[in-house]
């Protein structure tokens, strides 16, 4: 991992964190290969069956990418400097996963907001599954005032999640939002104070890794998959996922521990 990225397995539990609470978590190039190869790493290991994304600090989450390094290299105001660089300019896994944009992964990822989530940070958030945030976070994509347009998924993904009328005055005046309209609007689940935002983060990562992980992989996939789709193909989906489950050894140990009056222990198959 960067230096400014840290990745933590705990059981079935992953933990991916932003570092850099001196540049309120900004993303350079070489935290975008880090959280990349965390997120292809996160959804290859079986062991794994939820993430936490978070970051250090209380000021931000993430205040999107670094307008130094990041943003230059895009555009093409600087050449590639270093591997990292060169990394995401070549190889286009690395904009995907790390946005969790046109990266596919069936694994749920809860993110833990502890301050601003701003540009490319909130875009990042909205590809995750749920959301808890600190009270004084605020979320806003102000790319439109840099005369830039967000790019890693909100313009296709924002009006999908909250009313259209919200998504255009958040696109199209950079206006930042907080944790308050953020859970009226349902972009966020849950609020709490700061000092309970991790455990409360960790506490959801630990009822979903108790869970079947088939189940929920499938649960998770075929929700995303018939997003938008007409209706019978959006069953026949579900149907899909139905027979995949039924036919595992997780679909009999469930009910069975549940009629033993034990603790179920799932083996993903």
């Amino acid at each position: 991992m960067s230096g400014h990225v840290a990745y933590e397995k705990q059981g079935h539990m992953a933990v991916i964190r932003l570092e850099r609470p001196a540049a309120r978590n900004a993303l350079t190039p070489g935290m975008l290969c880090a959280l990349a190869d965390a997120f292809i790493d996160f959804s290859r290991d079986d062991a794994l069956r939820v993430a936490v994304l978070t970051a250090v600090g209380d000021a931000a989450f993430c205040a999107g990418g670094d307008l130094g390094t990041t943003l230059p290299l895009l555009t093409g105001a600087r050449p590639p400097a270093d591997a990292f660089d060169r990394r995401v300019l070549d190889d286009p896994l690395v904009m995907a996963a790390s946005s969790l944009r046109d990266f596919p992964l069936h694994k749920p990822v809860i993110a833990a907001i502890n301050g601003a989530c701003l540009a490319a940070g909130m875009e990042l958030v909205l590809g995750t599954d749920i959301r808890v945030a600190a009270g004084h976070a605020t979320f806003g994509l102000p790319e439109v005032k840099r005369g830039l347009v967000p790019f890693a998924g909100s313009m296709a993904r924002l009006p999908r999640q909250v009313p259209h009328a919200v998504a255009m005055h958040m696109l199209l005046t950079g206006q930042a939002i907080s944790a308050a309209q953020a859970l009226q609007w349902g972009l966020v689940n849950q609020v709490v104070a700061a000092s309970d935002l991790q455990a409360a983060a960790m506490d959801l990562a630990g009822r979903i890794a108790r869970n079947g992980p088939l189940a929920v992989r499938a649960a998770k996939r075929a929700a995303l998959e018939a997003s938008g789709v007409p209706l019978d193909l959006a069953y026949r989906l579900e149907d899909h996922a139905r027979e995949a489950v039924l036919a595992s050894e997780d679909a009999r140990e469930g009910p069975r521990a549940f009629m033993e009056k034990r603790s179920p222990v799932y083996a993903g198959r």
